[in-house]
């Protein structure tokens, strides 16, 4: 497995979106978080930023969907031009439905865990997925700590992928930097959400550089 940096534009300066898009562009992925103010207590990114920032961006972008109704907004996202689109498990009816409705799209459909959602309930659909996102923070606001108290979880779920011989990817997103990837990296990770730390480095490229270096040498 490749370790894979997608860095999150939520602490990106948007009044020189362009600019912010191009100091990434040595990342895998651009991780751009939607929120609604419902399923999480923020406001943020909506349609016509998520635009602005595919638009803008030279690398793949993602769509993370911290929102009520993902299986009506998430085809919406993928429309728009997202190579992937991220819903959560707490609020999608149809998990299953819905990711196929995605990947019929040529779209990689991922499913994001809260901290405290367990993976056992989807061990037997992660067949469904091409990625599952065990989230290190609550989701909502950017520049929280790592709760270390998920990396148990990040274990099981690589184990249950291995087992299942399936090609499914786990993504970090919560307090991922120098000091943290690296454990993430050892219970299973293998694509890590960076917003703060990249964004608030001096040279953006060279953490990035750094950040898979770390997480490299431990998976």
């Amino acid at each position: 497995m490749t370790a894979l940096i997608s860095p999150s534009i939520l602490n990106c300066d948007f009044t020189h979106l362009a600019d912010e898009m191009d100091k990434i562009s040595s990342a895998d992925y651009a991780h751009i978080d939607i929120m609604d103010n419902h399923f999480v207590p923020n406001l943020a990114l909506g349609a016509p930023i998520a635009e602005a920032a595919i638009k803008a961006s030279l690398v793949p972008c993602d769509a993370h969907l911290m929102i009520e109704q993902p299986d009506r907004w998430a085809p919406v996202y993928a429309e728009m031009g997202f190579a992937s689109v991220t819903f959560h498990a707490e609020a999608a009816m149809a998990p299953v439905k819905l990711a196929r409705e995605l990947r019929a799209m040529k779209v990689r459909a991922s499913l994001a865990l809260r901290p405290g959602t367990p993976i056992e309930p989807y061990i037997d659909l992660l067949g469904e997925f091409d990625q599952i996102l065990v989230m290190t923070v609550e989701p909502g606001f950017g520049g929280q700590s790592f709760l270390d108290l998920t990396l148990p979880k990040i274990t099981r779920t690589r184990k249950a992928i291995e087992d299942a011989g399936l090609d499914v990817w786990i993504q970090v997103d919560g307090g991922v930097s120098r000091e943290t990837i690296e454990r993430a990296a050892a219970a299973g990770a293998n694509n890590f959400v960076a917003g703060s730390a990249v964004f608030k480095a001096e040279d953006a490229y060279a953490e990035i550089t750094e950040l898979r270096r770390l997480a490299s040498a431990h998976m």
